[in-house]
């Protein structure tokens, strides 16, 4: 296969010395539809609404780090369909870098996501090209992955895509495992941090060490992945923050408390917005302190990249309790 390429929010990503951001990832359509709750199996319900907006994980986390002033670069592939320019459209909006993205026979991705009155969502992907995201087409982009200050990746794209990033990456990667999918523990162990929430954590330490006792509680799944050798490990947990631990400590960030209006693509938010100011240089709880707010902020308004803040948006007031 041959691939062709086709008071307002103040983020240190705008205060210089920061270095690139590479996503490798999945860019879909999301087909959002609107219901009062979610079925259940067998029923059919009457949605209020659908419309077809630009999505997929790489793509989401790609446009909420450049929004943010970070210089993002993305990987990826698309069809040569229609869609393909939904796709794409607020990507170049931001000002993403797109000469990465590879044009392919197969249809773009597409994710059909139902969204409940109460915000919760559900989410059926169809790979599409993003299946074609394997080595070779990673491969093409070695010299921007290598010169990277942070490399950004997901679960939404063929294993050995995500290995041969690893392997060219030269600065820090962010491995937001999700969906979880089958890898060498040796590729997990180079994330820093692993990003998952905590059901995606137990699915990961199952792989890291199938012989342990999955945790109940949250603190006990990220220190257990730490002893697995991540470096460093994030546990998103929605509305009530995150916690991160690494070398300099177990640390519980609260998130503002909002409204949610929409729950799909806040955690692709905050990987965008931990990764943009991870490039910067700062801590990784300092990242997770402001990661937090933009996801908060993006659960506000309806559908993923189009509910992201930019540097002009004021995110809502955090209240953050720490435990060393």
């Amino acid at each position: 296969m041959s691939f062709i390429a086709g008071t307002a929010l103040t983020s240190p990503a705008r205060t210089g010395g920061c270095g690139s951001v590479v996503v490798v990832g999945s860019i879909n359509v999301d087909q959002l539809i609107r219901t009062e709750r979610h079925p259940k199996p067998g029923e059919t319900l009457i949605g209020s609404s659908t419309e077809f907006l630009p999505g997929g994980k790489g793509a989401n986390q790609a446009v909420a780090a450049a929004q943010l002033g970070a210089k993002v670069h993305l990987i990826g592939a698309t069809g040569r369909d229609s869609q393909a320019e939904v796709a794409k459209a607020i990507l170049i909006g931001s000002g993403v870098d797109l000469s990465g993205v590879h044009t392919v026979d197969d249809p773009t991705g597409l994710a059909i996501v139902t969204v409940a009155d109460d915000g919760e969502n559900t989410i059926v992907v169809i790979p599409g090209a993003n299946a074609l995201v394997g080595a070779e087409a990673v491969e093409t982009s070695a010299t921007d992955i290598a010169a990277a200050a942070v490399v950004v990746l997901q679960g939404e794209i063929p294993p050995a895509g995500i290995t041969a990033a690893i392997r060219m990456a030269t600065g820090r990667i962010v491995l937001n495992l999700a969906p979880v999918i089958t890898l060498d523990v040796a590729v997990i162990r180079r994330a820093d941090p692993l990003v998952v929430n905590e059901h995606e954590a137990a699915l990961v330490l199952a792989q890291m060490d199938p012989q342990r006792r999955t945790p109940t509680e949250d603190a006990e799944l990220v220190t257990a992945l730490r002893e697995c050798g991540i470096a460093s490990v994030v546990l998103t947990r929605g509305a009530k923050g995150a916690i991160c631990a690494d070398r300099d400590g177990f640390n519980i960030v609260d998130a503002p408390s909002v409204i949610a209006v929409d729950s799909s693509g806040a955690g692709d938010a905050f990987v965008g917005a931990l990764s943009a100011q991870l490039a910067t240089g700062v801590v990784l709880l300092q990242a997770v302190q402001f990661a937090v707010r933009v996801g908060a902020f993006a659960v506000r308004s309806h559908g993923t990249q189009v509910s992201y803040p930019t540097l002009t948006d004021e995110l809502p007031t955090v209240n953050t309790t720490v435990c060393a």
